[in-house]
């Protein structure tokens, strides 16, 4: 498996879908790196020598924000969010959705597994 970038991209993929292993790499920039380099974006993964993982490691460093750079830009972004105390920072704090949707049902993934509450007494068992 060649290493890029500090992450490890599948050798029996296209090197246009193994580029997108790669945190803040889309499909449009791994194409536009390939044509950027004059690298066949349909050739396996595992058959770029080291010179051209070289050249595309350097591409991505030099025009686009990925992988440890983008991931500490995001973390910034959010605790700015978080200590000017906006909504989305809030919400960011609570651990709930933060782009508006529903939580009366639905937003399991951001809140978790439910937490069941003791039940209330029914009205048999007020009688």
């Amino acid at each position: 498996m060649p290493r890029l970038m500090g992450v490890d991209i599948p050798n029996d993929k296209q090197i246009q879908y193994s580029l997108t292993y790669l945190y803040g790499v889309g499909l449009n920039v791994a194409r536009e790196a390939c044509e950027k380099l004059g690298i066949d974006p349909t050739r396996a993964a595992g058959e770029i020598q080291e010179e051209e993982l070289g050249r595309i490691a350097a591409l991505l460093e030099r025009d686009y924000t990925v992988e440890g750079p983008l991931r500490r830009q995001v973390a910034q972004n959010i605790s700015r969010l978080r200590e000017i105390r906006s909504y989305r920072g809030m919400r960011h704090r609570a651990s709930l959705p933060v782009r508006g949707q529903r939580t009366k049902t639905n937003s399991r993934t951001r809140k978790g597994p439910r937490k069941t509450v003791a039940g209330k007494k029914g009205v048999k068992d007020l009688r």
